[in-house]
């Protein structure tokens, strides 16, 4: 029989419920689980969704945005992002159009990308709302500067 692991010696934590990563883990867990079950009507997996919606952020004002800009924004590594992209582009979602120096191509939103992103923003969103409702208005805009500083 081997030896239990002895908690007090290896862990911070007086036990899960206080650490900090298993909490993050648990929360955004369950939270993107409510995102998945949402977007899945609308035949997107979340990181499609994050893809598209980040895309059409950074091309908004007719700007070009590169895939590398696309996958630092959204946290995905380039790998993650162009199979991504590839698979929005499959589903006619996202264009890739050649840049004017011929070497990085600039993915940007079809009509039909568009129409979607139009769908699936405001659920998402809407969703968003729903999860964190158990927060007052203060509390939720001091858990966003929080996140934002764990960001930097």
């Amino acid at each position: 029989m081997s030896e239990k692991p002895n908690f007090k010696k290896i862990s911070f934590h007086e036990g899960p419920e206080k650490s900090p990563g298993f909490l993050l883990w648990h929360i955004s867990t369950s939270w993107r689980s409510n995102l998945e079950a949402i977007l899945k009507p609308l035949c997107l997996t979340h990181p499609q969704f994050v893809v598209l919606a980040t895309t059409a952020w950074l091309t908004r004002n007719e700007e070009l945005a590169t895939q590398a800009a696309i996958g630092k924004m959204a946290g995905l590594d380039p790998n993650t992002t162009s199979q991504i992209i590839t698979g929005l582009e499959k589903k006619e979602l996202i264009k890739r159009e050649a840049s004017s120096d011929g070497r990085a191509k600039n993915p940007k939103l079809t009509a039909r990308g568009n129409k979607l992103l139009a769908q699936a923003l405001p659920a998402v969103e809407q969703e968003d709302s729903k999860f964190f409702n158990v927060l007052s208005p203060q509390e939720l805009e001091r858990l966003v500067r929080i996140f934002q500083k764990i960001m930097n």
